[in-house]
């Protein structure tokens, strides 16, 4: 019996002492081994047994990607400026054993080693660098910090500047100085505006002029070409004029003396306003041409030419016979 419960003490003691060496380490997390005080093995994620009282777990190491956010700094830029900053750190420990053991306190490490470099790259710039060079600043701090917590086991993943705040007075200089820079922006564009319109207006009284000149220089041409071809109409009739002048002697000139002679009379027979007409004594010259037109007639029905000495012609020496009318009248 007192064998039976000694082995049974025994089983429940290497029960326990095999329960104090289970280690689980959690998924993210890595766990430092120390033996006798000494850093042995760094533990991943699953299940680990170690020697109770003998090895024990010296720090636990987040090995995901962390956030560390940095207090508002005042920071004096080149030009004397007094301006608040705000930064985010993004970091991720590689090494666990480094992480744990090269540095006393590694959150308080990477905030005091961003907080430096971030006043000394922002001291080194201008206000209005700092206020349009972010991207710039976020480069410089990224590239010092991580650089110097590589020995730490640590990657610096992103270094955000979060808020830049100038002072107040400079706040309010700046806002009316991008009033002014955008009222002098309107300006232009409105000048531009105006200076465009007035080439574009010019350029449309030039072609108004171009086309209207064209258009005289063209109509220029047609006239000349018109009275051109009057002149050739003219010089025509003239010609046919001239020969039947000569074909036929004075009783050509007569015909077309008595046709143009009818023809004036008749506008002033039809005209509304004229009720009396009053004809010159050359009126008997017309009347007298009018029987030579009509002797002329009677000649070309009886098929007799002008020097054919029929009864309806007269020879060259006689004058057409005339019937006496009075030297004036009315009509």
């Amino acid at each position: 019996m007192g064998g039976f419960v000694a082995a049974l003490i025994g089983v429940a003691v290497a029960f326990i002492f095999l329960m104090m060496g289970v280690r689980v380490v959690k998924q993210g997390y890595v766990y430092t081994i120390e033996r006798l005080g000494k850093f042995t093995l760094a533990a991943e994620p699953g299940l680990h047994l170690i020697i109770p009282f003998i090895d024990r777990v010296g720090h636990k190491v987040n090995m995901m990607e962390q956030v560390l956010d940095i207090p508002g700094q005042e920071i004096i830029t080149k030009d004397n400026a007094m301006v608040g900053v705000d930064a985010v750190v993004f970091f991720q420990v590689l090494e666990a054993g480094k992480a744990a053991y090269e540095v006393a306190n590694l959150y308080n490490a990477i905030m005091a080693l961003t907080t430096t470099n971030l006043r000394t790259v922002m001291g080194s710039m201008d206000l209005d660098e700092t206020l349009s060079k972010r991207d710039e600043i976020n480069a410089r701090l990224l590239s010092v910090v991580d650089h110097a917590t590589s020995p730490w086991g640590v990657k610096i993943t992103r270094v955000e500047i979060k808020d830049i705040r100038p002072p107040l007075d400079i706040s309010e200089a700046m806002a009316r100085q991008m009033k002014a820079e955008r009222l002098k922006r309107a300006e232009i564009l409105e000048a531009e505006g105006d200076r465009a319109s007035a080439i574009l207006r010019a350029e449309g009284e030039k072609q108004s002029a171009i086309l209207e000149a064209e258009g005289r220089r063209e109509a220029a041409f047609r006239d000349a070409e018109a009275r051109e071809r009057e002149a050739e109409a003219e010089a025509k009739a003239t010609e046919f004029v001239s020969s039947a002048i000569a074909s036929s002697g004075s009783q050509a000139i007569n015909y077309f003396v008595a046709q143009k002679y009818t023809d004036a009379v008749a506008k002033f027979a039809t005209s509304p306003n004229a009720k009396t007409i009053l004809f010159p004594v050359e009126a008997t010259q017309l009347i007298g041409t009018l029987g030579g037109i009509g002797e002329l007639a009677r000649e070309a029905l009886s098929g007799d030419g002008p020097d054919g000495g029929g009864n309806g012609a007269s020879g060259p020496g006689t004058p057409p016979r005339r019937p006496s009318v009075p030297p004036a009248g009315r009509a």
